[in-house]
């Protein structure tokens, strides 16, 4: 048990009910599209319709390289990316270093995007910060991950806000394990049968309660990859290299070693990605050429963690001639704790280190902080509605955001299922997802009662949700469960069944209230009278 003097516990009390409702609604945002980017890639897979199962880095791709290398202008040779796009095809960026009008490092060059089957489908050539970004096929999965890691805010500022918001989920996380006289009892304390303000105050003490650990984690990872980037580097790099984050970047994430810059054909791309593969047990996520063409040149594959383990993976070979040199630290040039720590992040944070088991665990708790969320911040408003009337908006806003932003992104799945085979998806899916929020916040400022409104959203989600497969199959095109399968694409079928299953479940329940509502509402979903 945890004892605190009254007044400390009455602070801690205030501190973790203002923290949670001064950016409880954009905490609650950045958790529900977190959960649902959890399974990004699948998402990808079952909207696009991808039926390749075989990775592009676990066929040849050495000749297709090599025909890029030559239709590459030489000043764009200076290094090279590789990594995973769509239905298992591949990008490669062909750049060069450089420094931007500002002073800032940047890279600037050619990217080709190549099919599994190894064509080039679409070639484009300028800056990094400009020829990269959401294609027509991964539209949706591109928007979920943006929406997550910077709500769509330009950088730095969205980096800084989800940091900022993450650290306010560790405050709230801090404080509310400190307000648990009998943290042992709440964990299996819910009484079902008392007056329904208990009954959710236990409901949201039970779920906060068992999903304490991963709110430490998920605050605590979450902050770190918001402010690495936007503060971090440009600290260490003013600090230590005067400044110039390039050096830091070399520094850190380079490969040291004496220059060699004498041209000499690259080796064979193949027998490193076969290696790569027979050593990790995983098909690459990324790889790296530097010094391209040169006899220095150098690649660094990087996988996912090896079964059983959760620190990502990164293999160092010679360029030259293709030849194993070493297993490569994340960070820094020999193995430290703080590389293996900052290794760990990713997998923590987005819970694919032990493939779709460890992705189902990240989702439930994830789901489970979105509900401790909505939970807290309806208990605080609740209880000051009928004090202070000034507070109705306030109720207003939460329903808004908690059932509006579910039913944004549902819309925006379905725009994306009708304008893909139209080649707009990018435009269209963000577009949606901005109408279906107005029309949320309308319904929010003219339906009669914050009950209504709360069944008028949730039936809403619900009938769109039942039509997703049905728009996938007959409007997008996808292929039919059996076809899916036969492929080894199950996740599809499994996709199609959770979302036909989770709609008719919200159109049931919204009946339910209609009828429990018909025959008197619950004091807790009450609204204020006007």
């Amino acid at each position: 048990m945890i004892h605190l003097e009254r007044n400390e516990t009455k602070a801690m009390v205030a501190v973790h009910g203002w923290s949670g409702i001064l950016l409880g609604l954009l905490l609650y945002a950045v958790v529900l599209t977190g959960t649902a980017a959890v399974f990004a890639h699948e998402i990808g897979a079952w909207s696009a319709g991808h039926v390749a199962t075989r990775s592009s880095f676990a066929q040849p791709i050495d000749a297709t390289l090599r025909r890029l290398t030559a239709a590459t202008p030489p000043r764009y040779r200076e290094a090279v990316n590789l990594f995973e796009i769509g239905d298992h095809g591949f990008g490669a960026f062909f750049h060069r270093h450089e420094l931007s009008a500002k002073g800032v490092p940047t890279e600037s060059g050619i990217y080709y995007q190549v099919d599994n089957a190894g064509r080039v489908q679409r070639t484009v050539a300028g800056n990094i910060d400009d020829i990269f970004g959401p294609r027509n096929d991964d539209a949706l999965s591109a928007f979920l991950v943006d929406t997550h890691v910077r709500l769509h805010v330009p950088n730095p500022w969205g980096l800084l806000l989800t940091g900022i918001l993450g650290l306010t989920m560790l405050v709230a996380a801090i404080s509310g394990l400190l307000i648990h006289r009998h943290l042992f009892k709440d964990i299996f304390t819910l009484r079902r049968r008392a007056n329904p303000v208990l009954a959710h105050r236990d409901s949201h003490s039970v779920a906060g309660t068992w999903s304490l650990p991963f709110a430490f984690v998920l605050a605590f990872t979450g902050s770190f990859f918001s402010f690495y980037g936007t503060v971090g580097v440009p600290v260490v790099a003013m600090a230590a290299f005067g400044g110039d984050v390039e050096a830091l970047t070399k520094a850190v994430f380079g490969n040291p070693g004496t220059p060699d810059p004498r041209p000499a054909p690259s080796g064979n791309m193949d027998r490193i990605t076969a290696d790569a593969i027979r050593r990790t047990g995983e098909v690459p996520t990324f790889v790296a050429i530097e010094n391209f063409g040169r006899a220095d040149a150098k690649v660094t594959s990087y996988h996912n963690p090896r079964a059983g383990d959760l620190a990502p993976v990164a293999l160092l070979y010679n360029g030259a001639d293709a030849t194993f040199i070493r297993a490569k630290p994340n960070v820094g040039a020999v193995p430290s704790a703080g590389g293996t720590l900052v290794g760990l992040m990713g997998p923590i944070h987005f819970g694919n280190f032990a493939g779709l088991l460890s992705k189902a665990i990240w989702f439930g708790l994830g789901f489970a902080m979105c509900y401790v969320t909505y939970t807290g911040m309806r208990l605080w408003v609740v209880r000051r509605v009928s004090d202070a009337r000034s507070f109705v908006w306030l109720e207003r806003s939460l329903s808004v955001v908690a059932f509006g932003l579910p039913f944004a992104l549902v819309v925006a799945s379905a725009a994306f299922l009708v304008t893909m085979p139209l080649g707009a998806a990018v435009y269209w899916t963000t577009t949606a997802f901005l109408i279906a929020s107005c029309a949320a916040i309308i319904a929010g400022a003219v339906v009669s009662s914050n009950a209504l409104l709360v069944r008028l959203l949730v039936g809403t989600t619900g009938g769109v949700m039942v039509m997703l497969p049905l728009l996938r199959l007959y409007v997008a095109g996808g292929p039919g469960w059996s076809e899916a399968i036969a492929v080894g694409q199950p996740i599809i079928a499994v996709l199609d069944f959770a979302f036909a299953a989770t709609g008719l479940w919200l159109l049931r329940k919204c009946a339910t209230t209609s009828t429990r509502a018909a025959r008197g509402t619950p004091a807790f979903l009450k609204p204020a009278k006007a």
